[in-house]
């Protein structure tokens, strides 16, 4: 079976690293390490000695401009000290086969630098972007999240039989916004939208305030590319690793937990090695 080492990373304001980097490690994998993106830029840590990539969440400095932009202009435009560009270096970690998540700020970091949704391949062409909560303000609550079974997404394979799947949100731009009514329209066509929020009543997708935190449209909490590699969410994952953190446990509330997403990660890259060569 393929070694799975999970880089986290963290840096300018990130503040869910260890949990995430936690939860990997529940999942499975091998190795994994939290490293700060300046020894990325120093060349002392490489993509290429990892197999899933991990933005984790948490509050950047520049997010003033929009959360994740200034995040978003130094992978666009910084090399590393060998004199690679980091987003060559991102290209190549995603053409190899290796799997991609971002939460929260690393969703809003991965839509702004066009890694999602990449509709036609299309890879650093931004397509949508993330906007203020329709409730004009930071929204920090529970919700519940209808995996696509139609979905290509690796993180979710599977999941939907277990029902929804509850998971924290703590965010105050977490609204899904398309350049276009057409590009809204294929992400729903082409089954990207990976995670729905739901009504707790009906299970169903729902646009109703509070149980979507948000206001996005066609509820969406989270997209994948049309290779199923990449996962960007609002939610925190990382933040349901244990039966106990569940808001319900005391009454006795079981549920699938979020490291559920990094387990099928972890699964997935067991059985397909990615080639860095």
């Amino acid at each position: 079976m393929s070694q799975v080492n999970t880089l986290v990373i963290t840096g300018y304001g990130t503040n869910s690293h260890q949990e995430t980097a936690h939860a990997a490690r529940l999942a499975g994998a091998d190795r994994a390490d939290v490293v700060h993106f300046s020894d990325i830029v120093a060349a002392k840590v490489r993509l290429s000695e990892y197999q899933f990539l991990v933005f984790p969440g948490g509050f950047l400095d520049g997010d003033d401009l929009g959360a994740a932009q200034a995040a978003a202009q130094r992978w666009l435009h910084l090399s590393d000290a060998e004199g690679q560009p980091l987003l060559d270096s991102l290209n190549r970690f995603v053409d190899a086969g290796g799997l991609v998540l971002g939460i929260c700020n690393g969703f809003q970091l991965l839509v702004k630098l066009g890694v999602l949704p990449a509709l036609d391949g299309k890879r650093f062409e931004r397509q949508v972007s993330l906007s203020h909560n329709d409730s004009a303000r930071y929204e920090d609550r529970w919700v519940q999240l209808k995996p696509n079974p139609d979905s290509p997404c690796i993180f979710t394979k599977g999941l939907a039989v277990h029902g929804v799947l509850p998971m924290p949100v703590r965010h105050g731009e977490g609204k899904l916004v398309a350049r276009d009514a057409a590009t809204l329209q294929r992400l729903q066509d082409e089954n990207l939208i990976a995670l729905q929020y739901t009504h707790p009543e009906t299970g169903e997708a729902t646009q109703e305030h509070p149980w979507n935190p948000n206001g996005s449209p066609l509820a969406i909490a989270g997209l994948t590319d049309p290779t199923g590699h990449i996962l960007g969410l609002m939610p925190h994952p990382e933040a349901f690793h244990h039966a106990t953190n569940h808001p319900g446990w005391t009454r006795g509330e079981v549920a699938v937990p979020g490291t559920a997403l990094f387990a099928n990660a972890v699964r997935y890259l067991r059985e397909n090695p990615v080639n860095h060569s």
